[in-house]
């Protein structure tokens, strides 16, 4: 079959690497346009395809663009592969390969539809996410599905951690296993259940704000769905501080939900209803990561202190 890859930074090179050590017959890469405002390191999806000798596109839209659609329709494919794909793609795309369009999407459709998937379940205190390869439509991560792999949520996974250590890896070994089934026309479409569906937008600063008052398992969700991006957050004397590589350690506890209760060279334990949470790293407002402890003693943030008091 001739494959067109559509992805970006590390995922999607792993999945144009992968095809191309089995042999498959890559026509095409699509990746990110630059950014408007230039620098930056290229995109790794980019290099690798370049390095290839693969041809290389980098429109900044889709939409309306008859000159971007009939671009696509030279390369004359059979199947295109989306791996990590924020831009819309009209049908008139979509529906140009032969045997279609597949798309890798980090959750168990169709629940948590939308571009944080990943951090909305761990936040929800969710035990069980996943996988999706769907056959994408003009709705957003609507279309049929193809294939599920399912994934475990363990209490000590973080954003980071559940991705990079599962979901990456699993991902782009589906879209393998789903690239075989097209070749093999035993690929199913399966209507997804919209009875069951959710869909949560971007996670963002507004989001993660730590509440202290929570239970500790409340927000021991909230750190951990938000580490390392968008980074949950307290306030301490004003200015916010991020709270990342945290450690849940749950029974009773002698401070006021939000008080420092231990500052060490380790980092520094902060008291809440039912725990304490323990941070090794921070990021302060305007600065970079840092040692949790080394920081509060810079900062004067010393035991008996409450943050995100007002």
């Amino acid at each position: 079959m001739r494959i067109v890859v559509h992805g970006q930074q590390a995922f999607g090179k792993s999945v144009l690497d992968a095809l191309l050590e089995r042999g498959e017959n890559v026509v095409g890469v699509y990746c990110a346009p630059e950014p408007a405002q230039g620098g930056g390191r290229v995109d790794p999806l980019k290099e690798a395809a370049l390095a290839r000798g693969l041809p290389v596109y980098q429109p900044r839209s889709f939409r309306n663009k008859p000159e971007v659609w009939e671009e696509f329709a030279r390369l004359k494919a059979d199947l295109c592969v989306m791996a990590y794909v924020t831009l819309i793609v009209p049908e008139q795309v979509l529906n140009q390969p032969t045997r279609g369009t597949i798309q890798y999407h980090p959750s168990l459709l169709p629940r948590h539809r939308g571009p944080s998937s990943i951090n909305w379940p761990i936040m929800m205190g969710e035990t069980r996410t996943g996988l999706s390869i769907f056959w994408p439509d003009q709705g957003l991560d609507t279309g049929p599905i193809l294939l599920q792999k399912d994934v475990e949520i363990r209490d000590s996974d973080t954003l980071g951690s559940l991705y990079f250590e599962r979901l990456y890896p699993l991902g782009v070994a589906a879209l393998l296993e789903a690239v075989d089934l097209v070749r093999a026309g035993t690929a199913p479409r399966i209507a997804q259940d919209e009875s069951q569906a959710t869909y949560e937008g971007w996670c963002k600063k507004e989001h993660v704000q730590i509440d202290w008052q929570k239970p500790i398992q409340a927000i021991w969700n909230l750190i951990r769905g938000a580490d390392p991006q968008p980074g949950a957050w307290t306030t301490y004397e004003g200015t916010t501080v991020q709270l990342l590589d945290a450690k849940k350690l749950v029974g009773d506890t002698p401070g006021r939900p939000g008080e420092v209760i231990t500052v060490d060279d380790a980092g520094l334990t902060i008291a809440a209803t039912g725990g304490q949470i323990q941070v090794t790293r921070v990021r302060p407002e305007g600065g970079q990561k840092a040692n949790a402890g080394a920081f509060a003693k810079s900062a004067g943030l010393r035991p008996g202190v409450r943050l995100g008091a007002t």
